[in-house]
């Protein structure tokens, strides 16, 4: 074949179009159909391909080679926008009337072409949205779908039908009868007589009974002093105000209380409650954040019926909710150890039913602060009571509640300021002892030992308030590189256990800090930009050439950190208090500090990574490996690899954006 004499092998090209995007995704007489009218071109090696102000007469598909495209910059030179290998294409912006300046394509090898007619694409453009979104300059949401569907479904034994239950099923479904009600003054006696004659396990309290007697469902308001923000809604005539259960009951005896006093002094207030059109996932979810075992479902603002644990353990058959009880339930520390790795199992299950990333490391988050809490918990029962207040911190990816199976303990300690030196000195004491144990005993729960030293059993990581805003604003106002890389995770703390308002207060000052210091937000920037996507000058992926990960990609390193530095950065450069970098990226769109569509991009890529990332630390746990964060490439289907490169290209458009942001060389 020679150059201008291309020839028609619609076999040859039907084969490659089948496992190229998005033409892959055409149905079968469409892509035979396509093939016959495709011709297969070669043009030999530093040649130019016609472009200018007009469209192209075809678009192109590298079946074999390379291409460089390039732009003219004001002083006529050319600046270098982007190569392409094989499976990328070329031509579709200006044929879909999306370029802004004139492309300059040059083959860097001999290159063979797969060459569609314009019109022909055009055509299918019009024919298949599908076509025309995936060349539009964002990450494509549906092949994200069909990627996330694929690493599902490449899950050893993945769940059989129904088991996406607990994702597909609603909170609302689970309600099968109106709530039992009691108004305030109900005796004890009376709450449990009614429990007993109605079969419940729960009984809500109301303020007062309306005229006509108790409230009925559709009248039954959560009281506005005990309703969350997100339900909204005004206070109504006989408001709930608590939840009396069964184990309160008991407890009430147990203690002596007398059968005549009022069941308001034993409820739970305020009522937790979630919206009928609440996953049972995420109701689920609720219930373990919270500790507790009752939900309100809420209809319109309105409560319509009371759900339990054991509601959603019936329907989904297995669940998380029985290894969270088995924790709650532990009274020792040495019986919290072999605990901790169950958590892999359960987290592989939901993963397995349909639960993406986002999903499985709320999970993660869940189960990890409650050992936390429980180990903190028991171990002040041993040791006694502090003689200061304190914050147990939580930094790193614990700090964004990110944390998969190769994350290690990132923690410090926040102590008040202490005037009297002799409570000084016997927190000094007691802590020092306090947190080596605590960190022994996270790490008995599973919980690996910081690598780097930054765990509150360190002395370097227990300061008070003050010390801990003094080393914050050296960092800042003295941020030199090497102590910056370390101390990156430090601004995404968060409080985990203890006195939450030191950590509140800490993150005040420290936000004010570094929002005022553009010296110091500027060496964050190029610091966002140190690590490069892993896309080579033809656009494929760049593994490691030797040592014990060569052919492997760390999907952490590589991958997901400049999506965390780039979220993190723009956070304080804009006082956002957030700390997961979705939500930090939620905040900047919709505050207007970054492109909305570029958020989402981010989001959505970040959340693909943390995916991948997922579900090959759950394949190494399964088959008895340690969990890490090198990934092959050569074990991602190709919708994988194709998706992986798409969101690389996101984190490209992120650099650019902090670049053009921060006023940085593109060096």
């Amino acid at each position: 074949m020679t150059q201008g004499n291309p020839a028609r092998q619609p076999g040859l090209v039907r084969t490659f179009l089948q496992r190229t995007l998005p033409f892959s995704e055409l149905p079968a007489d469409s892509l035979r159909r396509l093939a016959e009218v495709c011709t297969v071109e070669f043009v030999p090696e530093g040649t130019a391909l016609p472009h200018g102000a007009q469209r192209p007469e075809a678009l192109r598909v590298v079946q074999q080679g390379a291409v460089r495209l390039t732009v003219a910059q004001e002083d006529g030179s050319p600046a270098l926008q982007d190569t392409r290998g094989e499976g990328d294409i070329i031509g579709a912006a200006a044929l879909l009337g999306r370029s802004t300046a004139s492309v300059h394509a040059t083959t860097l090898e001999d290159t063979f072409f797969i060459r569609i007619p314009g019109k022909t694409f055009l055509g299918l453009a019009s024919e298949f949205p599908a076509v025309e979104r995936y060349f539009m300059r964002t990450l494509p949401e549906e092949y994200l779908t069909r990627a996330f569907d694929e690493m599902r479904l490449r899950c050893e034994g993945a769940s059989g039908s129904g088991g996406l239950y607990l994702f597909s099923g609603l909170a609302g479904d689970l309600v099968h009868r109106p709530p039992e009600t009691v108004v305030r003054g109900t005796t004890l006696q009376q709450a449990a007589y009614r429990m007993m004659k109605s079969g419940t396990g729960s009984l809500l309290v109301c303020e007062a009974a309306p005229p006509h007697g108790e409230p009925d469902a559709a009248d039954m308001h959560l009281h506005a002093a005990v309703r969350t923000a997100a339900l909204g809604g005004s206070p109504a005539a006989g408001p709930v105000i608590g939840i009396v259960t069964d184990k309160d009951l008991r407890n009430a005896v147990a203690l002596g209380m007398g059968h005549e006093a009022p069941a308001e002094t034993v409820m739970s207030a305020p009522v937790a409650a979630v919206d009928e059109t609440c996953t049972c996932f995420d109701a689920l979810l609720e219930m373990m954040r919270r500790q507790i075992h009752h939900l309100a479902v809420l209809r319109a603002g309105r409560v319509v019926g009371v759900i339990t644990a054991h509601d959603i353990m019936v329907v989904q058959g297995r669940t998380p909710f029985s290894l969270f009880r088995e924790i709650m339930q532990q009274r020792d520390l040495r019986s919290l150890h072999p605990l901790g790795p169950r958590v892999a199992h359960v987290v592989r299950a939901v993963v397995e039913e349909g639960a993406r990333a986002a999903a499985a490391v709320r999970m993660i988050t869940v189960f990890n602060d409650l050992f936390l809490e429980k180990v903190l918990t028991l171990l002040q029962a041993e040791t006694g009571p502090p003689p200061a207040k304190f914050s147990w911190m939580l930094l790193g990816s614990e700090g964004r509640r990110e944390q998969t199976f190769a994350t290690d303990q990132d923690n410090a300690l926040v102590l008040e300021d202490c005037p009297d030196d002799i409570i000084e000195r016997a927190a000094q004491v007691y802590f020092d002892a306090f947190c080596t144990r605590a960190v022994a005993e996270l790490e008995a729960c599973g919980f690996a030992r910081c690598a780097g030293g930054i765990m509150a059993s360190e002395p370097g990581m227990r300061l008070s308030v003050s010390g801990w805003q003094r080393r914050f604003i050296r960092w800042i106002h003295t941020p030199e590189p090497q102590e910056l890389l370390k101390s990156s995770i430090f601004f995404d703390f968060r409080h985990g256990h203890g006195h939450a308002p030191l950590v509140r207060h800490l993150r005040e000052s420290v936000a004010a800090a570094a929002q005022a210091d553009q010296v110091f937000l500027r060496h964050l920037a190029a610091d966002a930009l140190r690590d490069r996507p892993p896309l080579s000058f033809f656009r494929n992926l760049v593994v490691e050439k030797s040592g014990d990960h060569r052919n492997m990609l760390d999907i952490k390193r590589r991958g997901m950190l400049p999506f965390v530095n780039i979220a993190r950065l723009m956070a304080l450069a804009h006082g956002i208090d957030e700390t997961s970098t979705p939500d930090r990226l939620t905040a900047l769109e919709q505050e207007g500090h970054m492109p909305a569509q570029l958020c989402r991009e981010a989001r959505e890529g970040y959340e693909f990574l943390m995916h991948v990332r997922l579900v090959h630390q759950l394949g190494q746990i399964r088959r008895g490996e340690p969990a890490g964060n090198h990934i092959s490439p050569a074990e991602l289907t190709g919708l994988e690899k194709r998706t992986l490169k798409e969101v690389f290209a996101v984190t490209e458009r992120l650099q650019a954006f902090t670049r053009q942001r921060f006023k940085l060389d593109v060096s």
